[in-house]
C-alpha cells in the first residue's frame, strides 16, 4: 500500500522515457524562489548584472570545467532567472543511441555497448542520480554553487525548487531559441517571467 496514496506526490516534468545523460541539446531555465530580482536589472533594454548576477554569470561559464562532456550556447542572466542552451556530448557508452521505429520511445532506443558485469551504484544501484552523468546532475551542481557564493552576499538568496527544460531537436528550434535569448533582455516587461 503507497503511503498517503500518493496525494502530495507531484507528477515529474521529465519525459519518461528520455535518458537526460544521452547527447542531445538543452534549453533550461532556472528561476529564483519568489522570482525575486537577485541578478540586477535591466536598464535601457540592457541587462546589468548585481554582484549576486555575477556569480550566477561565472558559475554558468565553470560548467564546462567541471563537465567536459558539456558544451554551452547561448545564455542570458536576467534579474530573476536564467536561460541557457546546453549541448550534451558524453563520452559514456551506455549514452549511444540509435534511431528508433517505437514512437514511445521518442525517436531514440538505448543500445547496450556494456559487455561487463554490473556495479553497484550504492544503495539505489545504477539508478544513483548522484552518479549520472545528465542534465539534472549538471543543474544541481549550477544552482548549488550559486547559492553557496550569492549566500556570502546575500543570506536569503534561493531558487525556485525546479527547472524548466525543452530537448532541442532541430536547428531551426535552435535558433529560435538563441534569438529568443539575445532578445530576452529588450522584451523584459513583455516576458512572463517579468516582475517590476
Amino acid at each position: 500500500m503507497d503511503k498517503f496514496q500518493n496525494k502530495y506526490r507531484i507528477p515529474s516534468t521529465r519525459l519518461p522515457h528520455w535518458d537526460y545523460g544521452w547527447n542531445a541539446v538543452y534549453f533550461v531555465t532556472i528561476c529564483t524562489g519568489g522570482q525575486q530580482h537577485h541578478f540586477g536589472g535591466i536598464v535601457d533594454d540592457a541587462m546589468w548584472l548585481s554582484d549576486v548576477g555575477e556569480i550566477a554569470n561565472a558559475c554558468w561559464m565553470d560548467i564546462p570545467l567541471h563537465f567536459p562532456f558539456v558544451h554551452l550556447d547561448g545564455f542570458v542572466i536576467m534579474p530573476n532567472h536564467v536561460h541557457g542552451i546546453i549541448m550534451i556530448e558524453s563520452p559514456r557508452r551506455d549514452a549511444i543511441y540509435r534511431v528508433s521505429d517505437k514512437p514511445r520511445l521518442y525517436g531514440a532506443e538505448r543500445v547496450s555497448t556494456e559487455n561487463s558485469i554490473p556495479t553497484s551504484g550504492g544503495f539505489a544501484g545504477n539508478k544513483n542520480p548522484m552518479r549520472q552523468e545528465n542534465l539534472s546532475k549538471i543543474i544541481r551542481w549550477y544552482k548549488g554553487r550559486v547559492t553557496f557564493e550569492s549566500r556570502k552576499i546575500t543570506p536569503d538568496f534561493c531558487w525556485q525548487p525546479r527547472f524548466y527544460e525543452h530537448i532541442v531537436r532541430s536547428e531551426k528550434t535552435l535558433e529560435a531559441i538563441r534569438n529568443y535569448i539575445l532578445a530576452n533582455p529588450w522584451n523584459w516587461k513583455r516576458d512572463s517571467l517579468f516582475s517590476p
